[in-house]
C-alpha cells in the first residue's frame, strides 16, 4: 500500500512537469501572438489615431487598434476599410496592409483599420489546427503576419451564453457568435467586448462622416456567398456599378442584397444606424473549409487542395478550384480591385465629393508577381 502511494505521488510529480514543460515550451509562441504585425506606413499616410480615439471604454485593452488616416488635404469623400473582423481571413486584412504601405490619395480621406477585431488575431480557433503565422517574402525582406481566429480572444471575452441575442434587434443566435464582431453592430458602450469594438467602430464612422464602408472578408469554398458584394439597399446603386466595373477587367463577382432579416452584420446594421453606404466583400479562402486537407502556410499563402480538387469535380463548391488554387496574392489582388472599383464608382456617383486613390497595383500584377514587390 505504502509503495503504490509512493509511485502514485512520483507519478503526478513527473506528469506535473511534464506539464510545466510543455506550458513552458508552447507559452513563448502563444505569447507573441499578442504582439502587432509590424507594418510599415507608406506614402499617403498623414496620422495614425487609435479606435479608443473614438471611444475611449476599449483604451488600454486588447480589442485597441490602429486607425491609419490617408488624407489627400483635397476635400473630397471619406472611407473607411475594414481587414481582419474575422482574423482567420487573411485576404482581408493583407489587402489593408497594402493600402497602408502603398496608397497615395489625391481627393478625398481614406481611413484603414487593418485589425478591425485586434483580439481575434491574438489566438487561433481551437481544434482547428492552424499555423499562428503565415510568411511572405517580400522584396523588403520575410514579412511574418497572424493568423488568428474569427473571434474575440476568450481570454478578452468569456464565458459565452448559451444563447447570443443581438442587443438592438433581439435575434438570436448561437452562444459562440457573442464573440463575433461581425454579429455585434452597432454596438454598445455599455455591452460586452465585442459590442464595444463595434460601438468604437461606429462611433468612428459618425465622427469622421464616412461616406462609405466596407468590410473585407473571405469564405469557404463550398460556402454560397462567396465572391460576391453584399450591400445595404442604401449602397445598392454604387455596388452595381463595382460589380459591373469588375467584370469588364474579367474579376467575377456576384452582388448580394444585404438581408433585413440577418442582424448584427456590419453591412446591415451600419447602413441603418449610421449615413455611411455600407459593403461587405467576399473572396476564396480554402484554409476556412470543412473539406480541406492539411492545414498549414503553404495552404494559407498558395491556396492549393487537392481535396478541393476532388469536391469541384463532385460539383459540391460555389468556385472554380483546379490545381491551381485561389492563392493569397489573387485573393488579395481581388480586394484591392474591388476596392479601388468603390473608390472610383463612389466618384462616379457623387462627383462633387471626390474619392481618388492612386499609388496601388492593378490585378493583373498581383496574379502575376503576387504581393512581394508592394510590401
Amino acid at each position: 500500500m505504502e509503495r503504490t502511494k509512493k509511485n502514485n505521488t512520483i507519478l503526478s510529480i513527473l506528469l506535473l512537469a511534464a506539464a510545466a514543460a510543455v506550458i513552458a515550451a508552447v507559452t513563448p509562441s502563444y505569447l507573441s501572438m499578442r504582439k502587432p504585425d509590424a507594418l510599415r506606413k507608406g506614402p499617403g499616410v498623414t496620422s495614425v489615431a487609435k479606435l479608443s480615439d473614438y471611444f475611449p471604454g476599449i483604451k488600454g485593452s486588447s480589442g485597441d487598434t490602429d486607425v491609419y488616416v490617408l488624407d489627400s488635404g483635397v476635400p473630397g469623400g471619406s472611407a473607411l476599410v475594414l481587414g481582419g473582423t474575422h482574423a482567420n481571413e487573411p485576404a482581408g486584412y493583407m489587402a489593408a496592409v497594402l493600402f497602408v504601405e502603398n496608397a497615395v490619395p489625391k481627393a478625398g480621406r481614406l481611413f484603414v483599420i487593418p485589425y478591425a477585431n485586434a483580439s481575434a488575431a491574438t489566438h487561433a480557433d481551437p481544434m482547428e489546427g492552424t499555423p499562428r503565422r503565415f510568411t511572405i517574402a517580400a522584396a523588403s525582406g520575410e514579412r511574418s503576419f497572424r493568423f488568428g481566429s474569427r473571434a474575440t480572444n476568450p481570454a478578452d471575452q468569456w464565458p459565452d451564453p448559451d444563447i447570443y441575442i443581438h442587443a438592438s434587434s433581439g435575434q438570436q443566435l448561437s452562444g459562440s457568435e457573442t464573440r463575433n464582431l461581425n454579429r455585434a453592430y452597432p454596438g454598445r458602450p455599455d455591452g460586452t467586448f465585442t459590442e464595444k469594438v463595434a460601438y468604437a467602430i461606429t462611433s468612428l464612422i459618425r465622427k469622421e462622416k464616412i461616406d462609405v464602408t466596407v468590410d473585407l472578408h473571405e469564405a469557404s469554398p463550398e460556402y454560397p456567398v462567396i465572391n460576391a458584394v453584399v450591400a445595404h439597399e442604401r449602397a445598392m446603386p454604387l455596388a452595381s456599378e463595382v460589380v459591373l466595373t469588375l467584370e469588364l477587367d474579367n474579376i467575377l463577382m456576384g452582388l448580394e442584397p444585404s438581408p433585413k432579416s440577418l442582424r448584427g452584420l456590419s453591412h446591415r446594421e451600419l447602413g441603418d444606424s449610421t449615413d455611411t453606404l455600407a459593403l461587405l466583400m467576399e473572396d476564396t479562402n480554402p484554409a476556412q473549409g470543412r473539406l480541406r486537407g492539411k492545414t498549414d502556410e503553404a495552404l494559407i499563402v498558395e491556396g492549393k487542395d487537392e481535396l478541393y480538387v476532388r469536391a469541384q469535380k463532385l460539383g459540391r463548391l460555389f468556385v472554380p478550384f483546379d490545381e491551381n488554387g485561389w492563392p493569397l496574392s489573387t485573393r488579395v489582388g481581388r480586394h484591392v480591385s474591388a476596392l479601388m472599383a468603390t473608390f472610383e464608382a463612389f466618384t462616379n456617383q457623387t462627383p462633387d465629393k471626390p474619392l481618388v486613390i492612386e499609388g496601388m497595383p492593378a490585378f493583373d500584377e498581383m496574379a502575376a508577381g503576387g504581393m512581394a514587390k508592394y510590401l
